[in-house]
């Protein structure tokens, strides 16, 4: 998987590429580690480019958006295609995270 990320303000867009599975998960763990010791932070995930998420990057997301919102910030999910956003909904995420699906 490969992360771009990109600061404007207190907002920091990761664009991912590929999958997001247990494999990969632990590259994003650690880059929202890095971006929450900053401090607040809006948060947008681009996944445009994104190809698959399982259970693991789930999590990840999960974990972040809490984060998110014992800090008072936001998040979003932009771009996501069918099979990604049908995973959000069957798992309920899509009622707990703001996902914008690419259609």
């Amino acid at each position: 998987m490969k992360i771009t990320k990109n600061t404007c303000g207190n907002t920091t867009t990761l664009a991912l590429q590929g999958r997001l599975d247990t494999v990969t998960s632990t590259q994003l763990v650690n880059e929202l580690s890095a971006i929450f010791e900053g401090g607040a932070v809006n948060l947008v995930f681009d996944f445009a480019a994104l190809e698959y998420i399982s259970s693991a990057g789930l999590r990840v997301l999960l974990t972040a958006q809490k984060k998110v919102n014992a800090l008072g910030t936001e998040m979003n999910i932009l771009g996501a295609n069918e099979m990604v956003e049908e995973i959000f909904d069957v798992t309920g995420f899509s009622g707990i995270m703001k996902v914008n699906s690419s259609s």
